[in-house]
């Protein structure tokens, strides 16, 4: 064995061992959640003393059971999407097919520093938000879910742009000049061309910042989420959330029961968080295989 080949040896040795620390970590840390979690999963965890169909249907309260925050949840990553999708998508548009140079090197700083940006700063702006408006235009005006997904939105912005942009690049150029040869405008290729070419890996986006969107606590933090509300209100009205029942029951718990009660909201959220990163491994991976000549 030559001294050149030691170096090496022992290089390739120290990036096996690095490269198996981050599934190691992943696997034990679920591993853990579930063991600790799963015990406690049960209807009773869910829905308390309420009846489940009732419960799911909104006509009688939920005060001891997850129901209200996994229906919180939903309704906030929703709302979330909604918000995000239309200017995330634009952005993302403009600056893969419209934007000269100049104009994308600005969007492109802004987006970083958007991307950049602590969530718990996110948090902070719209609280002083809220703050404002009730000093100026409305006195009654308060923190809410639709405050929450607001700012969620603005943080899962940079997400849907990098990912529309992406997508679209990847559109095969052959594309392009064959509809132009078949004398589509710019605007007609654009429509009918590239967005449906790349329509797969803009979802695999959306459904990113929908997970980003149900896991974060600093934002909701500030701006409406509560423990307990019973039931779902309406948009200006206080939510619950999974992420801050969790951290909620971390650092208020009171006996063993409620602290495995809160490792099973873990578990809830994991199973979505998962769910949302499965389809969109399977959007991204569906999209490349097409545009690679290896799918449909």
């Amino acid at each position: 064995m030559s001294r050149a080949s030691v170096p090496f040896r022992v290089f390739r040795l120290c990036t096996n061992i690095a490269a198996l620390v981050v599934p190691a970590a992943v696997l034990t840390l679920i591993a853990y959640l579930l063991w600790r979690g799963l015990p406690a999963m049960e209807t009773r965890l869910i829905f308390g003393e309420a009846d489940p169909v009732q419960a799911m249907l909104g006509r009688v309260p939920v005060w001891e059971g997850l129901w209200p925050a996994c229906a919180g949840t939903a309704r906030l990553v929703a709302l979330t999407v909604l918000l995000a999708v239309f200017p995330g998508v634009g952005c993302g548009l403009y600056l893969a097919e419209l934007a000269p140079p100049r104009q994308k090197r600005c969007f492109d700083a802004a987006v970083d520093m958007l991307a950049g940006m602590p969530s718990i700063v996110m948090g902070l702006f719209g609280f002083m938000l809220i703050l404002f408006l009730r000093r100026t235009l409305f006195p009654g005006a308060n923190t809410g879910l639709l405050l929450a997904a607001g700012c969620l939105a603005l943080l899962v912005l940079p997400v849907l742009v990098a990912s529309t942009r992406e997508a679209l690049n990847a559109v095969p150029h052959s594309l392009r000049l064959s509809a132009a040869a078949l004398g589509l405008t710019r605007t007609q290729t654009l429509f009918h061309i590239c967005l449906p070419a790349a329509v797969r890996g803009i979802m695999g986006g959306v459904v990113l910042a929908m997970g980003r969107a149900a896991e974060d606590t600093a934002v909701i933090l500030f701006t409406g989420v509560v423990i307990s509300t019973g039931r779902s209100g309406g948009l200006l009205d206080s939510f619950e959330a999974l992420p801050f029942n969790i951290y909620y029951t971390a650092a208020q718990y009171q006996d063993q029961q409620e602290l495995m009660r809160g490792f099973s909201a873990a578990v809830l959220l994991l199973g979505i968080s998962c769910l949302l990163l499965g389809a969109a491994h399977a959007l991204e991976a569906g999209f490349r295989r097409r545009w690679n000549g290896r799918g449909q």
